[in-house]
């Protein structure tokens, strides 16, 4: 049986490999049905169409740097994601990146339309933004053969997918909200993830956040006690349930807590969703992600079942870009 599943694994590739690239990897670790095979960072990549394994990336990335230098089968290189598509033969990408700068993501769209590759690709983008930056690529992605899947973490993803579900109930919806919260216990080992959640406290902004050295957000989290705190931010599962039509963009709020001293959740993750039914009642669901699950756990997981879905819409000849909440993830086992 294993061997079957062996022979048919979907060959992917994760691109970037600080905290998120990094917990990707485990979690394919033991799949049967994805087997991953190729990764780059900022200084290299990594490829072995036999599979890579997690453990010796990672501890490759910590003492050297970069993929690039896993032995034998890494390469240093500075275009090293354009090289990594030249030479490998990937199904699909999970887009472990940092969406900084805010048009970051659809550069790196724009690379995989302009270097033939055909495929499909799948992100965790955040903000509102950077997915309508994506939206205006849609035909030309389309037209080069890539399916893409956007928006496919926890939130957007996991938490926009159930509030899609949940909506079935009402005949009306009246307000969708998101509540997160996230608890690490060394904000380095997610660096770019608390950057871009720096980038939405009033104040700091894409541009501040970006600019900040390592040594400005320890200070911003001394301050803090280690705690952010968020509130209204711009948030990319607003335009994905907008495009859904399941409600507008104003009816959808995001926000949350991030302990970056502590890896108990300092609050629940959770989605309300309100909404008036057809005979008249107003009520509310509410989806709560349990506090055992990681932010890993809760990016990662969808990403690989959004990459399934899309890899299996792919085979179809289903090319464009596509959201959490339009397409139902698949379980990869």
């Amino acid at each position: 049986m294993n061997t079957k599943h062996q022979t048919q694994a979907m060959r992917v590739g994760i691109l970037g490999f600080g905290g998120l690239g990094q917990a990707a990897s485990r979690i394919l670790s033991p799949k049967q049905e994805m087997l991953w095979v190729a990764a780059a960072d900022q200084k290299g990549f990594a490829y072995h169409a036999e599979g890579l394994q997690a453990d010796s990336a990672i501890a490759t990335y910590h003492q050297q740097g970069s993929v690039g230098y896993l032995e034998p089968w890494g390469q240093l290189s500075q275009h090293s994601i354009a090289e990594l598509i030249e030479k490998s033969e990937v199904e699909g990408y999970f887009l472990a990146l940092p969406n900084l700068p805010n048009t970051f993501m659809a550069d790196i769209a724009r690379l995989f339309i302009q270097s033939g590759w055909q495929g499909v690709l799948v992100d965790a983008l955040k903000r509102t933004s950077a997915v309508e930056q994506l939206l205006e690529l849609k035909d030309e992605l389309a037209t080069a053969g890539i399916t893409y899947m956007t928006g496919c973490g926890a939130t957007p993803g996991l938490l926009t997918a159930a509030a899609a579900l949940a909506a079935q109930s009402f005949a009306e919806i009246h307000q969708v909200k998101i509540t997160f919260g996230v608890g690490i216990a060394n904000w380095e080992a997610y660096r770019a993830t608390i950057r871009e959640d720096i980038a939405h406290i009033p104040g700091f902004g894409v541009e501040k956040a970006s600019a900040m050295s390592d040594q400005d957000v320890a200070d911003l989290l001394d301050k803090t006690n280690g705690i952010l705190a968020l509130e209204n931010m711009e948030h990319a599962d607003d335009i994905m349930l907008e495009l859904a039509g399941i409600c507008s963009r104003e009816q959808v709020t995001v926000g949350g807590i991030v302990d970056t001293r502590n890896p108990k959740k300092p609050l629940s993750t959770n989605v309300q969703i309100t909404g008036r039914t057809f005979e008249g009642k107003i009520s509310t669901h509410t989806f709560t992600l349990g506090d055992e699950t990681s932010m890993a756990a809760n990016v990662c997981g969808p990403a690989f079942g959004y990459l399934k879905a899309g890899i299996g819409l792919h085979q179809r000849g289903i090319h464009g870009l596509f959201t959490a909440a339009e397409i139902m993830p698949q379980f990869v086992r």
